[in-house]
C-alpha cells in the first residue's frame, strides 16, 4: 500500500503533456477464451512501458481506475502514437490480434480511449489524506499554499 500523504498537496510538472483515457467494456461474458486472452493484453502492456526509461518512451506513468479502466500520462501525442504504432513493443502486435478476434463480433468487448492535450499550466490537481495518485503520482507534489492554494489561482500559475 503506497504512503498516505497527510498534507494538502498540488500537482506541478513541467511543459505541456497528455492525458491519454483508455478502457474496455466485456458485453459477452460467454466468449472466456477471448476475453482471458484480453485481459492479459493492457497489464503486459503497461509492465512494458513501465520497465521502459520514460526519457526513450515518454511514457510518464499511469493509474489503474478499474480492471478495465486506467489514465495514462505522456510526455507528448508523439511519444503516444510512436509507441502505440511500433512493431518493436507490445501494443500493436496486441491491436492486430484484437482486431482478427472480433472483426466479425465487434460487440462483444467494447474499447475506448480519449486523448487530452494538456498546455502547460493549464490543469489544476489537489490532494489532500491521499498516497500519490493520478497527475500526483507522475509529477511533483508540492505543497498547496501561497499561490497554489485554489483551483483558480493553480490554474494561472
Amino acid at each position: 500500500m503506497s504512503k498516505i500523504r497527510a498534507e494538502r498537496l498540488a500537482a506541478q510538472i513541467e511543459g505541456d503533456f497528455v492525458v491519454f483515457l483508455i478502457g474496455a467494456r466485456v458485453n459477452n461474458w460467454w466468449r472466456f477464451r477471448d476475453l482471458y486472452w484480453f485481459s492479459k493484453t493492457m497489464p503486459k502492456m503497461l509492465k512494458e512501458l513501465s520497465d521502459l526509461p520514460s526519457d526513450q518512451t515518454g511514457f510518464l506513468g499511469y493509474q489503474m481506475l478499474s480492471m478495465f479502466v486506467n489514465v495514462q500520462y505522456w510526455r507528448s501525442f508523439e511519444a503516444l502514437e510512436t509507441y502505440a504504432r511500433s512493431k518493436d513493443h507490445e501494443h500493436f502486435p496486441e491491436w492486430v490480434e484484437f482486431n482478427q478476434r472480433f472483426k466479425t463480433s465487434r460487440g462483444d468487448v467494447g474499447i475506448w480511449h480519449e486523448t487530452y492535450l494538456v498546455k502547460a499550466g493549464a490543469y489544476e490537481a489537489i490532494y489532500s489524506g491521499m498516497p500519490a495518485f493520478g497527475l500526483g503520482k507522475v509529477s511533483e507534489l508540492v505543497p498547496a499554499t501561497g499561490n497554489r492554494e485554489a483551483a483558480r489561482q493553480r490554474l494561472s500559475g
